[in-house]
């Protein structure tokens, strides 16, 4: 590939990586960040509602919530269909408030207030949906024998019809017809007073208009004919029954009162009342029983807990248990006998062991190990004398328990005939309760007077069906569909645990993007995108190249290691890419294959690979002599024979001094090491590097694998320099057709194919 010496654009606003802003590109022990601690929130940054994220997520589920939708709209139709019309028809009443009569003199009379109006009224709609007023009603019209009405039990739709051609289904007892006519007439009424007026509309819904509108009038003439017919209930021979039984039930309720609290006091039960009735509560052994029992149960779960830490204290290694690795005095030790201890490696290769500096080192190493230990003693006893405090105090409050038990067993062996004794008084205060409002409510019957309800307009038979509601149910299917479709979108993008943006690079994982890499045409490979500088493959690549320049406060870094959490992230390809182009900027490049487990160099760039990285790593021979040029200022190491174990092979101390003369050589040393998880490869390649550079396939990488990848090069002391997002495609991200336009001049169409054939056909016939 050819370059014009002028720097490659930068696009995607990437180029510049997050950590020169405080990143996460640091060495050593910095621990990984998450993005919560980061300020990020989980929907987008800051807290704040992330709202083009919740499009773009749209967007890429729309398929999803279309589907959804469609499903919806056609169920309502179904509904619809298969819904039989029905008519109503209405009739009004106006019900006026008449005073009842206390005095039976000219003038005087009870007042009325608005509480009372409102039951009055309230009274009579239940009266209209009453099931008396039902029976009346269908023995007026024989509504049990109507063939018409009886049909409005049977289902409706095509086995409905089938199942009536082959004879209706009636039953023949006239007692369960009228009870059925009975239940249906009162599903299908409906009473509708009128807002801030005496009116009241009955109405009656039916698939038969004629019939709607002859049950709604014999409604409202069978109401009236009821209101007459209850002035002659009442009578001075219910008032004296009432009174006589309620002297009657409160003799009983006073004798069973006083037998239970004489038999309490006799047998001592006091109880402590629940607030619920007037006898009623728990006694005082079963309170404290109660509240003894829920500390034993919270002493047991203290004494497990702390016996299981002093189990895994007695079997666990010192340095091993949870308390000790969260000891900061410990860690803050630990790390200062790290640094004493690397010192004195620094030094042991000038210095002999006898030598008075070395000396004192040793003693210092010796007495932080004295202190280590000191505090391990001493976390172990603490937790030792936590689990001995919990087993005392279970074993303390258990006794309690005991005895507390076995006062509560007689007091509920005494306390059956305190229960008789109570339900009885129960049940007599419910029943002088009952008595005594009953005779408050009733009054004395008076004489018939005019009537206070009238019909003011009589039913007719409607002249269409008010069900179904076809725009109604559309629309509720519509937003029912749209709602779920919505859901089911969160749901899908919720357990989806894949990196698949830009944004979930940095928020999910907690490194910087330096750029994003779109997938490749189908039928494509990368040497053929590489080909064409304007495509959006080979513009990335250079975008990602320009954020690697300033990736450090020094620039460049001399050494990068590349790799990914898994194979076939694409870091091979990532590691060849970045280093032709550097080398068509006029770098010295030496790309080395250390993945010395499944190598791929050799084949791409044809090279032989019976010698290479792991002759160089034993001492068999030097870099520069299995250095291959491949053209221009790029030079490639292939992996050579497979080494039987490579993470001891890279463990050795000449891997170090092996990329040192590299870089004095080379102005960019570019490692395509192996994937890090379940290896300990990439992350010894990361300690030895200037920086590392974690390759991320969208929509393949787990975000929980990402971020162990990061943790194990961290603990490898690697400088993560940020993240590669590859096979990134920004429709189906939902990023829009036009997300990425900015890589190339015409991305998406079809000049580039043209012109990229054009080019093979020109070097075909060069």
């Amino acid at each position: 590939m050819k370059h014009t010496g002028e720097d490659p654009p930068r696009r995607q606003g990437y180029g510049l990586p997050a950590h020169r802003a405080g990143g996460l590109a640091t060495r050593g022990s910095d621990a990984l960040m998450l993005p919560q601690q980061m300020g990020w929130s989980e929907g987008g940054g800051g807290g704040e509602l992330d709202l083009l994220g919740y499009w773009r997520m749209l967007l890429k589920r729309r398929w999803s919530i279309l589907a959804v939708l469609a499903g919806a709209l056609a169920l309502g139709v179904l509904v619809i269909l298969l819904t039989t019309p029905e008519y109503r028809a209405t009739t009004t009443l106006q019900i006026e408030r008449e005073a009842a009569k206390i005095i039976d003199v000219q003038g005087v009379e009870a007042s009325e207030s608005a509480s009372g109006d409102r039951e009055f009224y309230e009274t009579q709609y239940q009266l209209l949906k009453s099931r008396s007023l039902a029976e009346r009603v269908v023995r007026s019209l024989n509504l049990g024998q109507d063939a018409a009405f009886q049909s409005m039990n049977q289902p409706s739709g095509p086995l409905a019809r089938l199942r009536r051609d082959r004879g209706p289904e009636v039953p023949q007892d006239p007692v369960a017809q009228e009870r059925a006519a009975v239940g249906q007439l009162l599903s299908r009424l409906e009473v509708e007073p009128v807002r801030n007026s005496r009116l009241v509309r009955v109405s009656f819904t039916s698939p038969d208009k004629a019939l709607s509108a002859r049950v709604a009038n014999a409604v409202a003439d069978s109401f009236i004919e009821s209101t007459l017919a209850r002035r002659f209930d009442a009578s001075a021979y219910a008032r004296n029954f009432l009174e006589n039984r309620l002297a009657q039930v409160r003799q009983r309720l006073e004798a069973s009162e006083r037998q239970l609290v004489a038999y309490a006091q006799s047998q001592g039960i006091v109880n402590i009342p629940s607030g619920e009735g007037a006898g009623e509560g728990r006694s005082v052994d079963a309170s404290s029983l109660s509240s003894l029992n829920d500390a034993l149960s919270a002493a047991k779960a203290e004494r497990i807990r702390a016996e299981a830490q002093w189990r895994q204290a007695q079997v666990a290694g010192g340095m091993t248990l949870p308390a000790v690795l969260q000891s900061s005095s410990i860690n803050v030790t630990r790390e200062a006998r790290a640094r004493l201890a690397a010192e004195y490696q620094q030094k042991l290769s000038t210095f002999k062991p006898e030598y008075p500096d070395m000396v004192q080192l040793q003693a210092q190493i010796a007495e932080l190990d004295r202190q280590i230990g000191t505090e391990v003693s001493n976390i172990r006893s603490s937790i030792r004398n936590n689990y001995e405090a919990a087993r005392r105090q279970e074993a303390a409050l258990a006794a309690q328990v005991a005895g507390l038990k076995s006062g509560v067993l007689n007091l509920q062996g005494r306390s059956i005939q305190y229960t008789i004794l109570q339900r009885e008084v129960d049940t007599n205060r419910s029943l002088y309760d009952g008595l005594l409002q009953r005779y408050k409510e009733i009054g004395v019957a008076g004489g018939v007077g005019a009537n206070n309800i009238s019909i003011v307009d009589r039913a007719e038979a409607p002249r269409g069906p008010t069900k179904p509601n076809k725009l109604l149910i559309l629309a509720i299917a519509g937003v029912l569909g749209l709602f779920a479709g919505v859901l089911l979108a969160f749901i899908l993008e919720n357990i989806d645990e894949t990196v698949r943006s830009p944004e979930d690079v940095e928020q999910k994982v907690g490194l910087s993007l330096l750029g994003s890499i779109p997938t490749l045409a189908r039928g494509q490979s990368a040497a053929e995108a590489m080909n064409d500088r304007r495509s959006p493959f080979a513009e990335a690549y250079y975008s990602a190249g320009t954020a690697l320049s300033f990736a450090t406060d020094e620039g460049l870094p001399r050494s990068l290691l590349v790799t990914s959490s898994r194979p076939g992230e694409g870091k091979s390809t990532t590691a060849q890419t970045l280093a032709v182009n550097f080398s068509q900027l006029g770098r010295r490049v030496l790309l080395i294959d250390a993945d010395l487990r499944n190598p791929s160099l050799h084949k791409a760039f044809n090279l032989d690979n019976t010698a290479g990285t792991s002759n160089v790593l034993a001492g068999a021979m030097r870099m520069s002599e299995a250095a291959a040029a491949v053209g221009g200022s790029l030079w490639v190491v292939p992996c050579g024979p497979l080494p039987p174990n490579p993470a001891q092979l890279l463990a050795r101390a000449r891997l170090r001094e092996v990329l040192e003369h590299a870089q004095e050589e080379y102005d960019l040393v570019i490692v395509d090491g192996p994937p890090v998880m379940g290896l300990a490869d990439a992350a010894l390649l990361g300690g030895v590097t200037d920086g590392v550079l974690l390759v991320i396939e969208a929509g393949g990488t787990r975000v929980g694998a990402a971020r162990a990848a990061v943790r194990r090069l961290q603990i490898g002391r690697g400088r993560l320099l940020g993240a590669l997002l590859t096979k990134f495609d920004a429709r189906r991200a939902g990023y829009g057709y036009e997300y990425g336009s900015e890589y190339g001049y015409d991305y998406g169409a079809e000049a580039p194919k043209k012109l990229f054939a054009r080019k093979r056909l020109g070097a075909s016939a060069s």
